[in-house]
């Protein structure tokens, strides 16, 4: 029996972006729960939309992405968490999180395969 495929929560307000990454990770077999913004990937979390992990862009209008791992990890602290950025923190993921549940970050631009890795990677982690 096959694995269902893993949910992939994604928060990126570059709408030509998103939409480069939806297609990559659908083409890997993800399946992709795609938001225009921090806010809006809450919302659907919200709602009740299931997800495996959450891929983050960290500079986002309205909410971004360091509160959004924040506020989904206070109802789902073993969240795994993938970070995508042109702008790394000084502190590197450890100014991110704190340490108890599975978190990547990767600098843009970003390699389609890293980024399939990486969210494999902290998808298994748990």
């Amino acid at each position: 029996m096959m694995a269902a495929p893993l949910r992939v929560l994604m928060a990126e307000d570059e709408q030509l972006a998103a939409e480069v990454l939806e297609e990559g990770l659908l083409d890997a077999g993800f399946e992709v729960l795609a938001a225009p913004d921090g806010e809006a990937a809450l919302e659907l979390a919200s709602a009740g939309a299931r997800f495996d992990v959450l891929l983050t862009d960290l500079r986002m209008p309205r909410l971004d992405g360091r509160e959004l791992i924040a506020r989904l990890r206070a109802g789902r602290p073993e969240l795994p968490v993938v970070v995508m950025t042109g702008y790394p923190p000084d502190g590197g993921k450890g100014e991110l999180h704190d340490g108890s549940a599975p978190l990547e970050l990767l600098t843009k631009p970003i390699e389609l395969a890293r980024l399939v890795d990486a969210i494999r990677q902290v998808a298994n982690h748990g």
